[in-house]
């Protein structure tokens, strides 16, 4: 008979998923794991293969519990028109909130491009899909704010919005205050129809 698992996979992915967002797939060991999820290396092993094995779970957990709850509302059947600024109001306010919190920030994604992996071919299918996700929910989120645009100028409004985000994402490692002020100026850019949205750190975003 099987050992029966003492553990909750949710929590120990959740665990390794945060400090490969927050240090990197080359900074975080094996002991590192160990010590956030309370798991010994033969049960890490055991369950996800290699830390590379864990690191794929985990980046599935980060798109699926962090960025698409965050997409969604640009997916719905009728998207509200302030949707797309709510989604960059959103974006800012975690980077803020988890950032003073001591919380990883910026993006699991983007930062594993700047490791070992930004060469392996898995990851870098993953990111792309990644952008295609984010410039198809931008599209729909500008589609229905500027609903008087045309299908070229959606398509350049979002991959501008996306390119900032991804932007704002990478600087946030850095220099937080910088990443909020790039995601409210862009806010600030779409124009359209819709309410202007308090801005954290006293910026405003939305159009005016």
């Amino acid at each position: 008979m099987g050992r029966t698992q003492a553990y909750d996979t949710a929590e120990v992915v959740g665990a390794a998923r945060n400090l490969f967002w927050k240090n990197g797939f080359d900074a975080v060991s094996v002991a590192d794991v160990e010590r956030a999820t309370g798991l010994s290396r033969s049960s890490i092993y055991h369950a996800f293969g290699s830390m590379r094995g864990l690191f794929d779970v985990a980046v599935q957990d980060y798109l699926d519990v962090i960025v698409r709850p965050r997409l969604r509302p640009l997916l719905a059947d009728e998207i509200d028109p302030d949707a797309v600024v709510d989604y960059l109001t959103g974006l800012a306010t975690a980077m803020s909130s988890l950032g003073d919190a001591g919380e990883p920030t910026g993006c699991l994604l983007v930062g594993s491009a700047a490791t070992s992996l930004g060469d392996d071919a898995a990851v870098r299918e993953v990111i792309a899909a990644y952008h295609g996700e984010l410039l198809s929910a931008l599209a729909s989120g500008v589609r229905a704010r500027c609903p008087d645009r045309d299908d070229a100028e959606i398509a350049e409004l979002a991959a501008s919005i996306a390119g900032a985000v991804i932007a704002a994402m990478t600087l946030a490692r850095v220099n937080r205050s910088e990443a909020v002020r790039l995601l409210g100026v862009t806010a600030a850019g779409i124009g359209g129809s819709g309410r202007a949205a308090p801005w954290p750190g006293g910026a405003r975003g939305g159009a005016r």
